[in-house]
């Protein structure tokens, strides 16, 4: 390894392609798992934001929040495509950040990519959880107990 350069208030180091090869990932779910993890998150998203924003905001209020949302992620993807072809590397979000924004923009949006996929899976394991408790009548209090066997389904990929 070289001496680390000094940028701002970060340093970075060159490395050598071991290191690369030490941190390869490593394959643990299967794909009835991805399956699920896919499906869940798609209906946890529609059935639990919809009837909430139903709840508040009536058909009209939902439908200008949904044309809203509709105009900031098609916008999301139009700047998604510039950016992978303006600058074709790995890392998504946090890479196209830490380019445009330095270090400080990517670590903050790697804090925000971090948030999504540690609470994306919270909310399909309590819809799930909720689910299952509907269709074996069980109390609202056995709630934890499915959402301890889901996590556990997925653990033991």
């Amino acid at each position: 390894m070289e001496s680390p350069k000094k940028d701002a208030s970060f340093s970075y180091r060159e490395v050598d392609s071991d290191y690369f090869e030490k941190r390869q990932l490593k394959r643990f779910a299967r794909v009835f798992h991805l399956w699920a993890l896919g499906v869940g998150a798609v209906i946890s998203g529609d059935f639990f934001g919809w009837n909430f924003g139903l709840a508040s905001g009536g058909f009209g209020g939902l439908f200008i929040a949904t044309s809203i949302i509709t105009l900031m992620y098609v916008g999301l993807c139009y700047s998604i495509a510039e950016m992978t072809a303006a600058m074709p590397h790995t890392g998504g979000a946090y890479s196209f950040a830490r380019t445009s924004m330095g270090p400080w923009g990517g670590y903050l949006t790697g804090l925000a990519e971090n948030m999504e996929y540690v609470l994306t899976p919270a909310v399909i394991v309590v819809g799930i959880g909720g689910y299952l408790g509907a269709i074996f009548g069980t109390p609202e209090s056995w709630a934890p107990l499915w959402w301890l066997g889901i996590v556990c389904d997925f653990c033991r990929a």
